[in-house]
């Protein structure tokens, strides 16, 4: 079983931005002033002012108790407290600024949109809602409190993907580039296992404010060459939102990582470690973790030709309205009326005009609740009613054929790891915009 520490980063990804459980049920007090018998007096106070909210001690010191536990349980020598307790705040601060910027563009999360959520997590680690709750309370939380902070992590990746993904593009030559760059590529087949430190630098930063910077980045690889652990150095220095995570990036194919460093990852055996390299957005070092083989094979999936329709729940219709009204629409073409007449007239997807056509869906393309569905039905076959995050659907299976996708795999591989080697840049340099345009006020000395 994996801990619940893990549950959002298996979620969410390169989106989390803080990794799990930024919010605790823990005692007031600061980690270095716990003496066990004392009568502790939770007080409360302003440490730090975000636009019109505010950053209060208690939330520091929950994120406080919460990553020394985290980073004890890893084996991760704890920075000086005052280095720890400066970059803990600074990730509730960006947290807070993202939350707020959702708000603005009227980004939301239904609760059933939560609901499926924590059923899905629940599933993929093999537990019962009661098992759940039970790992909860071991881990010192609630199931209302981590419904809490999972809606948090929901909000901040749709915001990063909108924003983010509006600024990413990625077009049919550079994927035929990367192709055949690929393909000559001595370690065309090689994933590599990475962790990674970030001194961040902006547009607004001055040369002198840059040398400072390069400094703390160079402070970090001498650290480094000490022979402190990699990822002690992460938690101290880093700006990377996987500083207390050891800064690990998991595996990525060489593509995905960008030329200046991949070109040193070539040459480097697992246990070593970057100079550090400068690039658009600040100073990094990487250490290389672990390298392995790809496997290429033949993909053969099986897909199905589906229509569907699709009536939404929205402030104007209400969950009963529309589950009424699919009900209606499934009744009338039990008795004769057709599907796709039904899907032109009603269905509010934007596959209404081609009366609820999907074409050749494969494995993955919809949401698990649609596919479960689909999945159960044989050729000529149309469902009961399914609810999935987008609303309620009928859904109807035309054919099924099994198909060679290798080349399509291939293809959308590539496009996905160019897109991410963009995305990585894009956002840190998004995140930072949204720092330097927030007004934020510390309210405690030192900071």
């Amino acid at each position: 079983m994996i801990r619940l520490s893990q549950f959002i980063q298996s979620k969410f990804g390169k989106f989390a931005l803080i990794g799990a459980f930024t919010t605790m049920w823990v005692v007031n007090i600061s980690a270095q002033n716990f003496h066990p018998g004392n009568d502790i007096k939770p007080i409360d106070r302003i440490v730090a002012v975000v636009n019109e909210e505010v950053i209060t001690q208690q939330e520091t010191n929950e994120l406080l108790q919460n990553t020394i536990q985290q980073l004890q349980k890893q084996n991760i020598q704890l920075p000086s407290m005052e280095v720890l307790e400066k970059q803990l705040l600074e990730r509730l601060i960006i947290k807070r600024i993202q939350l707020q910027r959702a708000k603005e563009v009227g980004l939301s999360v239904s609760d059933n949109d939560l609901d499926q959520t924590l059923r899905r997590i629940v599933q993929d680690n093999h537990l019962t809602m009661d098992e759940f709750r039970q790992v909860l309370l071991q881990e010192g939380t609630n199931l209302s409190l981590f419904r809490d902070e999972i809606r948090d992590e929901i909000l901040m990746s749709r915001l990063k993907e909108q924003e983010i993904n509006s600024r990413v593009n990625v077009t049919e030559s550079e994927i035929d580039n990367f192709l055949e760059n690929q393909a000559n590529s001595p370690a065309a087949n090689e994933e590599y296992r990475i962790a990674h430190i970030l001194v961040q630098t902006s547009e607004q930063m001055d040369e002198a404010q840059i040398n400072t910077r390069h400094k703390r980045a160079e402070a970090a690889y001498e650290d480094l060459r000490q022979g402190i652990s990699f990822a002690q150095v992460s938690a101290e220095y880093s700006d990377a939102t996987d500083a207390m995570q050891g800064g690990e990036l998991g595996w990525r194919p060489l593509g995905q990582i960008g030329s200046p460093f991949a070109e040193l990852l070539l040459q480097m055996q697992p246990g070593e470690i970057t100079p550090v390299v400068r690039s658009p957005i600040g100073f990094h070092i990487l250490k290389l973790l672990e390298r392995r083989q790809q496997e290429k094979s033949v993909t053969i999936i099986e897909q199905t030709h589906a229509q569907h329709i699709l009536i939404k729940v929205s402030e104007i219709i209400s969950e009963e309205d529309a589950h009424q009204l699919i009900d209606q629409i499934m009744e009338r073409i039990h008795n004769g009326a057709d599907f796709m007449e039904m899907a032109k007239a009603h269905s509010e997807d934007a596959s209404a005009s081609a009366g609820g056509d999907l074409g050749w869906v494969s494995p993955g393309d919809t949401v698990p609740e649609f596919e479960q569905a689909m999945n159960a039905l044989l050729p000529g076959q149309i469902s009961q009613p399914v609810r999935t995050s987008f609303g309620w659907h009928l859904i109807k299976v035309i054919e099924r054929r099994s198909q060679d996708v290798s080349e399509q795999k291939q293809r959308e591989t590539a496009r996905k790891t160019i897109h991410a080697r963009k995305a990585d840049a894009v956002t840190q340099e998004w995140l930072q915009q949204l720092r330097d345009q927030a007004y934020v006020e510390y309210k405690v000395e030192g900071i």
